[in-house]
Formats: C-alpha cells, sequence, structure tokens
C-alpha cells in the first residue's frame, strides 16, 4: 500500500513493528529534516517504526521545502481554513500508516515542530479515539474557538519550547496550557532556557521518555 505523502519511513531492525511515531516538519521543512531526530530515539523504541511525511505543498517562501499551510498570507481566516484542509490530509496520511503496518491510536505519537507542532496538536484531540500522545516543539494552537468546538479526545500531550524563541514566542505555551487545562486535557510542558526556534538535546530526550510512557512498546 503506498502512502499518499512523500515520506522518510525509519524501520525498526529486526523487530515486529508495534508503534509509530509520525514526525511533522516545520514550514519549509520536510521530513527529512525532522527525521533526525529519531537518530537518538530508535535504539531506546525498538518497536517503533519512525514516519516522517513531506508537506502536501511546496512553501512559498522556501521552494525547496514543504508546508501544511500558507503563511505567506497575515491573515487568520485564511490560516484557518488552510490547515483545515492539511488536516484532513494528514489524517488520511495516518489511517494509510494504521491500515499499513496493523496500527490502533493507542499506538501511535503525533509529534511535530512548529508549524508541525500546531498540525499535531489540532489532529490529535480532535480523533474519534485517542492516540497514545503528542508531543509539539515550539508551537502554538492556531484557532482556540475552532478547536475548542471540534475537540473528540483527550490525548496527552507534551509542549516544549524555548524561551527565546523569536519565530514562535515562547508566550504561547502558556496559553495552550491555560487552553487544555481548561479543556481538561492531560497536557505537560518544559520551558527550555536558552533557547531559541530549534529543538535542542534536552528538548528531545523529554519527548522520549514522554514517548516510552504513552505508547505501547
Amino acid at each position: 500500500m503506498e502512502l499518499s505523502l512523500k515520506t522518510k519511513i525509519i524501520e525498526p531492525e529486526d523487530q515486529k513493528i508495534k508503534n509509530a511515531v509520525i514526525l511533522l516538519h516545520g514550514y519549509g521543512g520536510d521530513g527529512e529534516d525532522i527525521s533526525m531526530l529519531t537518530l537518538n530515539w530508535k535504539r531506546f523504541l525498538p518497536n517503533t517504526i519512525f514516519l516522517s511525511p513531506n508537506g502536501h505543498e511546496k512553501c512559498n517562501i522556501n521552494p525547496s521545502g514543504y508546508q501544511w499551510f500558507d503563511l505567506s498570507i497575515d491573515d487568520s481566516k485564511y490560516i484557518l481554513e488552510e490547515s483545515l484542509k492539511a488536516e484532513k490530509i494528514i489524517k488520511k496520511f495516518i489511517n494509510e500508516v494504521k491500515i499499513k503496518y496493523n496500527l490502533k491510536n493507542s499506538q501511535i505519537c503525533v509529534a511535530g515542530f512548529s508549524q508541525g507542532c500546531m498540525m499535531s496538536i489540532n489532529i490529535g484531540l480532535t480523533s474519534d479515539e485517542n492516540y497514545g500522545c503528542i508531543v509539539g516543539f515550539s508551537g502554538k494552537i492556531i484557532d482556540k474557538k475552532n478547536l475548542s468546538e471540534r475537540i473528540t479526545s483527550k490525548t496527552k500531550i507534551l509542549l516544549i519550547h524555548g524561551d527565546l524563541d523569536s519565530i514562535v514566542p515562547s508566550n504561547f505555551l502558556l496559553d495552550a496550557k491555560d487552553f487544555l487545562i481548561r479543556e481538561k486535557v492531560d497536557v505537560y510542558t518544559k520551558l527550555i532556557k536558552n533557547c531559541e526556534h530549534n529543538i535542542p538535546v534536552e528538548a528531545s530526550s523529554l519527548a522520549l521518555e514522554f514517548i516510552k510512557k504513552n505508547i505501547n512498546n
């Protein structure tokens, strides 16, 4: 079965696949970029397949990269509409992964960086059943009113942000935490000191521990 998005796939070595981590890249990135996280993770998650799809659109400001939705137009209504289109595409992709590898939501972690984090939150909280967990780096909630009206699951979430992030300022971490607590979602957060818009080793290690605890190994 072919997956609908071009995807960097890292399969476990000589192990049966019991879990999956789906990694969604940031604006202008690609699956190859974010798959670098697996270099540290795969030996601690031996039964896990890692899938890092490219966004379905070429990035408007970086033609060598991809996007989940267009950020070149500064219009919140437009951004919400485009993100909802992307959500359908990613959900279709995840269903393909579930069928191809015979997995349930509880065996899957949906993770993402920046724009990929934004998509991970929406996808994880609007599913028919809880995922194993959601991990988000340096992101935010795209539209709180819209998401509040659509929440159908209470997947556990870990959000990590750098305190020096100038691309997606760290106040969005507290904003998301407040929203998720009010929506009775089990949320954990970590603000990394002296960290800009990236994923340092500390953040990668925290994410790994959270994934290990929350998907069926």
